[in-house]
């Protein structure tokens, strides 16, 4: 999801094009040509050029538009668009629920749950938009750092800030749990140091890059033990049968009643009702192209969602779908290594659609083996969001080419926005209507979270790219302005930390104005670099 902010700021960047940053790109030599048709004839002949995704974003807005270019760009914009709805939705209609229900079925703790598969739902975009980053593009870790730390820097500073000045403008009194609070903290300071010791140094190698992803097992381990002290003193204090059960979200219905008033608009509301079918049926159809293709191939077991011939389906094509994606992405496969693929993924969708069909009712969805449906979700959700990273990050980088803009920089305002602006909107609206916990609950994302795009998304890049460079180490893409990020980040944390135990961990609008002005500051002063304002 895109909000209207980003969709003007690139519009106002595409007006001030500049190319002191043409040299950091992978296609340089698009704003030197002399006319359309050389800038076309180079585009197609170099290789460079050509697309880290499945469409050719660049050929299409130099050759196909090249007649009309801001028909062309606000196309691109309009598909920058679908693609984060497609990536949000994708994460809150199928990654999420698999993640949860996987969670249940396996019996996990909450302490587990909440640090390992919680995390990952809230974060998988941010993680796989990273490793996306990271291993297709040249740029690549560049725009996959500054999308990171961007993100971060966003979530703990704008969503915290905005959360405390609702609350207190709404005049509650909410105090956060302070052990937890500083166990997130303290973590992610340590785990930005780290990260900025390595940008210091410039290179990592594998087992580095191993021990820093181990530093997330660090961090379970502590939570699991904090939960663990914890629950033997509630078992001390109110014994081993007292369990308190509070609900996140409470919700009243009303009775069914129909007052004499009430029958006077009647006949209004029916039409106003009409009205509202013919609305929804209009957005059904307008969303059925980027509902269908999911539905068909991600298995949905739910009970609100169920539906046999889905069912069928998606087990049928999913694994197609990944053999169509290994096929295209492995090019030296040849006719015959294709062919064989092609043979070995169908005759398992085959296999897996007909025991969908036997073994499950066309009433009710199947209350056995709901772990390997629920996996089966999880997998098909992931390669959706493989694909939708994969094919976000090559219209970025292209937009970049074609507006001149270094690539740090939209990783730190696209990228960063567009995989933050759910966290907004979700822990905002959990910190005021999700009841006595909601608020706790929401702080706590807002820095593990980041702590988990950082160890992982980032842990993971550099475990990848520094094994295809094994036995030598992988060169950080130089970038003088990540240390810059980290210390605006570490600047954010600190600032919530001293306020917090100042205030006896209240949330006020001390302390979410002061983050609201450091975000305004770092983002003031990277716009202002990128538009040659700043040197």
């Amino acid at each position: 999801m895109v909000n209207k902010i980003t969709l003007t700021l690139l519009l106002i960047i595409s007006n001030n094009i500049f190319t002191g940053y043409a040299d950091t790109t992978t296609c340089t030599g698009i704003h030197i040509q002399n006319s359309s048709t050389s800038t076309c004839t180079y585009i197609t002949s170099t290789t460079s050029c050509n697309p880290k995704g499945y469409i050719n974003y660049l050929q299409i807005y130099y050759c196909n538009c090249s007649s009309f270019p801001q028909a062309g760009f606000i196309l691109l914009l309009t598909w920058l668009v679908i693609l984060f709805y497609i990536l949000s939705n994708t994460a809150s209609d199928y990654f999420c629920p698999a993640v949860e229900h996987l969670s249940n079925s396996l019996n996990l703790s909450p302490a587990i749950a909440g640090t390992t598969l919680l995390p990952l739902g809230n974060g998988c975009t941010d993680v796989f938009s990273t490793v996306i980053a990271f291993t297709t593009t040249a740029d690549g870790g560049d725009i996959g750092l500054n999308s990171v730390l961007g993100g971060s820097i966003f979530v703990t500073t704008v969503v915290v800030g905005v959360m405390s000045l609702l609350i207190t403008y709404q005049k509650k009194v909410v105090v956060v749990d302070k052990p937890n609070f500083i166990r997130d903290v303290v973590f992610l300071l340590v785990t930005l140091t780290n990260v900025l010791v390595i940008v210091i140094i410039g290179e990592i190698g594998l087992w580095l890059a191993i021990v820093f992803v181990l530093t997330y097992v660090v961090y379970i381990l502590l939570v699991c033990y904090i939960h663990f002290i914890n629950q033997k003193k509630q078992k001390l204090v109110f014994g081993d049968d007292h369990v308190i059960t509070v609900p996140l979200l409470c919700s009243v219905e009303e009775e069914n009643v129909v007052h004499p008033a009430e029958k006077v608009v009647h006949c209004e509301e029916q039409v106003v009702n009409r009205r509202k079918c013919v609305l929804n049926f209009l957005l059904c159809v307008v969303k059925l192209p980027v509902y269908l293709p999911r539905r068909v191939t991600i298995p949905v077991v739910t009970k609100e969602r169920w539906s046999k011939p889905f069912l069928v389906i998606s087990m049928v094509l999913g694994p197609l779908m990944v053999g169509v994606i290994w096929c295209t992405k492995e090019g030296g496969l040849g006719l015959k290594g294709s062919l064989v693929t092609y043979f070995v993924v169908g005759t398992i969708g085959i296999g897996l659609g007909t025991c969908a069909y036997v073994f499950t009712s066309s009433i009710m969805p199947p209350q056995r083996c709901l772990v390997f449906w629920y996996a089966s979700g999880f997998l098909m959700s992931v390669t959706w969001t493989y694909v939708t990273c994969n094919e976000l990050v090559s219209l970025l980088e292209s937009l970049g080419n074609i507006i001149g803009m270094n690539p740090a920089i939209i990783g730190l305002t696209v990228l960063a926005w567009g995989n933050s602006i759910g966290d907004l909107a979700a822990n905002v609206a959990l910190a005021m209507y999700g009841g006595p916990d909601g608020p706790q609950i929401a702080m706590s994302g807002c820095y593990a979270g980041p702590l988990f795009n950082v160890l992982i998304g980032l842990g993971f890049s550099f475990v990848f790219v520094s094994w295809s460079k094994y036995p030598a180490a992988y060169v950080i893409p130089e970038d003088p302005n990540l240390c810059e990020t980290i210390g605006f980040l570490m600047v954010g944390l600190l600032w919530a930390l001293v306020i917090l135990m100042k205030r006896e961990m209240r949330l006020d609008h001390t302390l979410g104005g002061g983050l609201l002005v450091i975000y305004l500051c770092f983002l003031f002063i990277k716009l202002a670099r990128a538009i040659g304002l700043l040197g």
